[in-house]
């Protein structure tokens, strides 16, 4: 099998998802930003990482995937700092429409599985959203404590199993 482990990452989140997947892989495997991939022939599974942002995938992730993961065997994997286990129903209804959102972008590839964690938001990042003056992106920016050292220990181990998991089905 071979397998490419691909990712774009603004603040670093994503990347160390990435490389935590890629160590996972026992196979024939890459690990390569979307900017150095120029297809995706010759591997059996692809690995696409990226941040979400501005509530759903970013334009670099939209354009590479819709480039070249038509009838591919892709396994998301996507960084937000949304709480996984939000006790507030709006929140949960928000990250929701954001991963669907990200995986809808898939439609033209065979999905096989996805995988999602927190991941810290930066501070220059928080420092924006604090600029806008708007009560939804202040209310956001406000959540950066609970951020803070995401993706942790449990959530990269986790990412490991997801990668055995996509290879073993």
């Amino acid at each position: 099998m071979n397998i490419l482990v691909t990712f774009w990452s603004q603040t670093g989140n994503t990347q160390k998802i990435a490389e935590a997947i890629y160590e996972s892989i026992s196979f024939t495997k890459e690990l390569k930003r979307f900017d150095e991939v120029e297809s995706f022939e010759g591997f059996d599974l692809i690995f696409i990482g990226f941040p979400i942002m501005q509530f759903g995938p970013p334009q670099a992730a939209r354009k590479f995937i819709a480039s070249h993961a038509a009838g591919k065997s892709i396994a998301l994997f996507i960084t937000h700092a949304m709480f996984l286990e939000s006790k507030d129903p709006a929140q949960q209804a928000i990250l929701e429409k954001e991963i669907d959102k990200c995986t809808s972008i898939c439609s033209k590839a065979n999905l096989r599985g996805l995988f999602h964690c927190q991941g810290e938001l930066s501070e220059k990042i928080t420092n924006e959203l604090l600029a806008t003056g708007i009560p939804m992106l202040k209310e956001f920016a406000a959540m950066r404590p609970g951020t803070v050292g995401h993706p942790d220990r449990y959530e990269v181990e986790e990412a490991r199993n997801f990668a055995r998991r996509m290879i073993a089905t």
